[in-house]
């Protein structure tokens, strides 16, 4: 049986943070001196558009699929791909909305409220095979050492946990503040999971607490989640963007909180990639 996200999940992500003036993204994208580059990948009769970037090494790196948001394709999903390849990966961020927009255009073709509608029709089956020809790219290119990770935001982060289900040479699944897959598909993990989740959470933290962990341990699979403190839903990029011009109402997370929930969830992707 196919496994739909829950609306009120899609809901949450949409509401959780605003995603759409993103200039200081864009601006530190601006500032990279790595090579990044559009690429078009082939998967079955489909086109994904998907934005690519190399990291200034001298050996192979390995490679990592960065899975976007609800938000779709933005500046800040380009940036942070650029992020992941500054620690030496050859990321990849796949544009899933490729052909869903006019005239078979992707994200940058819809307005805002079109895209989180769009994302909700996206067939599971067809964001599998999508992910699938996008990994099989990017560990095939003749500078990639063939180590394949893959990480995600929001809605992205559930489509990571999704996608270790259903590829079985991920080495390492990085979810941040997304749900997990079906108990019964967990058995065919074989990636180390790891979660990053916020405090200020409560609708995914109840999806994770206890019940992944112990259908995870059950399974006999590898999952490490870590909630930061004080932060909330979306600070990898909350966290990073400017500080808001007015302060949070009571029980909301703090610029604050988000930006180091950032700085020490970047310590620990270091750590896990270069264990990878």
């Amino acid at each position: 049986m196919k496994k739909v996200l829950p609306l009120v999940l899609i809901v949450l992500c949409a509401v959780a943070a605003i995603a759409i003036a993103q200039d200081w993204a864009k601006a530190n994208l601006a500032k990279s001196t790595r090579h990044g580059e559009w690429v078009d990948v082939k998967s079955g009769d489909r086109t994904v558009h998907s934005w690519v970037v190399y990291p200034e090494v001298k050996t192979k790196a390995p490679a990592i699929v960065v899975i976007h948001e609800i938000f779709g394709m933005t500046d800040w999903v380009q940036d942070v791909t650029d992020q992941f390849a500054e620690l030496g990966y050859i990321a990849i961020a796949p544009d899933l909305l490729s052909g869903a927009g006019p005239n078979g255009g992707g994200t940058s073709s819809l307005d805002a409220s079109q895209v989180g509608q769009a994302i909700q029709k996206l067939p599971p089956d067809q964001i599998t095979a999508d992910l699938n020809a996008v990994a099989d790219y990017v560990t095939k290119l003749p500078s990639a050492n063939g180590k394949l990770a893959a990480a995600g935001f929001c809605w992205g982060g559930s489509q990571t946990f999704r996608f270790a289900t259903n590829r079985p040479t991920l080495s390492a699944a990085l979810s941040f503040y997304g749900g997990p897959p079906a108990t019964e598909d967990m058995k065919k993990i074989n990636a180390k999971v790891y979660g990053f989740y916020a405090e200020l959470d409560a609708r995914i933290d109840a999806l994770i607490y206890p019940g992944a962990v112990d259908n995870m341990k059950a399974a006999g699979k590898f999952f490490e989640p870590v909630t930061y403190k004080g932060a909330g839903h979306g600070f990898m990029r909350s966290g990073e963007g400017p500080a808001p011009t007015t302060p949070p109402k009571e029980g909301q997370p703090k610029y604050e909180d988000n930006k180091k929930a950032r700085e020490d969830a970047w310590v620990r992707i270091r750590s896990i990639l270069k264990g990878m």
